[in-house]
């Protein structure tokens, strides 16, 4: 058995485990508009060394493109870059990176921005973590 996205319009809309058989059947519809993935394909690696399949797994909503031969998330602002490799956005800048601290993309000034908020979290009845 392997994982099938269903495409329309380049996107997809479904992702079933099934038979190439069931697939070629034409019992989900039109065989030509099923696309085998892989669930161990990440940013153009095999996560257990094999060998990647078009690029990363495929997930509702994602975008197929056919020249690419590969599966990519829609693009997330529109300064992003498509990585060709990966087929990965990338922002213009990369995040910075500090322990504790976390950030959020700003389009409008092309940077990011450090979370300050603070989030209360209740674990159960007695418990309540706050985090910054």
């Amino acid at each position: 058995m392997a994982h099938y996205a269903h495409v329309e319009n380049g996107i997809v809309t479904q992702v079933i485990v099934a038979d190439q058989d069931f697939i070629n059947s034409g019992a989900v519809g039109d065989p030509s508009t099923w696309v085998q993935t892989s669930y161990n394909t990440y940013a153009g690696q095999h996560t257990n060394g094999g060998t990647p399949l078009r690029k990363n797994y495929a997930g509702i909503g994602m975008v197929y493109d056919a020249g690419r031969d590969a599966f990519y998330s829609p693009q997330p602002f529109p300064s992003w870059i498509l990585n060709e490799d990966s087929c990965i956005w990338e922002p213009p800048t990369p995040v910075p990176s500090a322990e504790g601290k976390y950030y959020s993309w700003n389009e409008s000034t092309l940077s990011w921005d450090e979370n300050t908020t603070t989030t209360e979290i209740i674990s159960d009845e007695n418990t309540t973590t706050t985090e910054s």
